[in-house]
């Protein structure tokens, strides 16, 4: 099997050293040997995130003090096309420290940094360097990137939903886009037809981000996009509603075709009753139609796994989706596996299991789990 290096080892002496190679062909003053001495004192010690952090600094150290020179540096020696540069491989990842920089050292120089991350989201993320000047510059800020909502570039395009997120992860959060979302719900509209699935993407994360605070502002505006949507449109709508989907949320469902399903639950069982930990839970049912026409369904059960308190607490599993014809009878057969993950400690006791269709609980049944001593 081939081993990839880890992420944090892509940020290595030999980017630093093209880094400098390509600045020095730009500006001739920069101290090539001590700034790729002055990385290497410290770099190998760093994890992923704080290799940029420091790179940034170093940059900022040797560059020239002035910011707005120094960033326009930085967009240069991006441009293949205009430099004899040695060619850097991967440069959307290996060169975050660039937008690193705008975001450490830039926050006073809106025009310089917004028209530097106009450029460098082109060849890597800017989606957290501008979230500092979202919330210095809000005003500044959200008329720029109604501008780039319409840009022909489509990381431009992007970098105006992926950077607004609320709840993007890894990144401070927004707290003003968390209390009221409508700003970059206008933001958006645009960008529900793009041409781009990179940008729809992210579009869909970013709505999914609003459904955990405000559910039905993002109901109410998918809804309103569904009329006349187009295949890309659909796609959106069905990935900015997972989180809800799998709440079991029955107006996100309706939006999805999945509305009151005439079903009638029979056959459900688990077994063993005694289940040793380590062993698999076998989950067996049958879903019988009672409607004289097909129904759309979405299967899922839900295990109330108990908690080192004694109460339990639900966690939903995907089963299927599927189309029941009318009076026919579905059987499905799943295997559950109890084992060590890292995400979940297990404790012994009674723990149920619940059968839920189109977001309606239609049966439960329990069984105990049995830990070793």
């Amino acid at each position: 099997m081939t081993e990839f290096p880890a992420l944090k080892d892509q940020i290595d002496m030999e980017l630093v050293g093209q880094m400098a190679g390509r600045i020095t062909k730009i500006y001739p003053d920069f101290a090539h040997d001590d700034f790729n001495k002055a990385v290497d004192a410290g770099l190998h010690d760093l994890e992923l995130k704080p290799r940029f952090g420091l790179i940034a600094d170093k940059l900022h150290l040797f560059l020239p003090d002035d910011y707005p020179q120094a960033v326009q540096i930085l967009v240069d020696i991006l441009d293949d096309t205009q430099h004899d540069f040695e060619h850097i491989e991967d440069v959307g990842f290996r060169l975050l420290s660039i937008p690193t920089f705008v975001e450490q050292y830039g926050v006073d120089h809106f025009d310089a940094s917004i028209n530097a991350m106009y450029i460098i989201t082109r060849y890597t993320s800017c989606e957290f360097a501008i979230r500092p000047f979202i919330m210095q510059y809000p005003e500044q800020a959200m008329e720029v990137l109604h501008q780039w909502v319409l840009d022909d570039n489509e990381h431009v395009r992007r970098l105006a939903s992926e950077g607004t997120r609320p709840r993007l992860p890894w990144a401070p959060q927004l707290p003003e886009f968390i209390k009221d979302p409508s700003p970059t719900i206008n933001l958006l509209q645009p960008l529900k037809d793009d041409p781009s699935l990179y940008v729809r993407r992210s579009v869909a994360n970013h709505l999914n981000d609003i459904t955990k605070d405000h559910p039905e502002r993002v109901l109410d505006t998918l809804e309103a996009w569904q009329d006349h949507a187009s295949e890309g449109t659909l796609w959106l709508i069905n990935h900015a509603l997972r989180t809800l989907v799998k709440k079991g949320d029955k107006r996100a469902l309706s939006l999805l075709g999945y509305g009151s399903a005439d079903v009638e639950l029979q056959d459900f069982t688990v077994s063993p009753q005694q289940l040793q930990f380590g062993d698999s839970l076998n989950i067996q049912f049958s879903l019988k139609s009672n409607s004289d026409r097909s129904q759309n369904l979405m299967i899922d059960y839900i295990m109330h796994f108990v908690k080192a308190n004694g109460k339990t607490a639900p966690k939903v599993f995907k089963l299927k989706k599927t189309q029941l014809d009318a009076a026919t009878t579905l059987h499905i057969e799943k295997s559950h596996s109890i084992r060590p993950i890292s995400t979940r400690k297990y404790y012994a006791g009674t723990n149920r299991v619940e059968i839920q269709v189109n977001g309606t609980v239609i049966g439960e049944t329990t069984f105990d789990l049995i830990m070793p001593e």
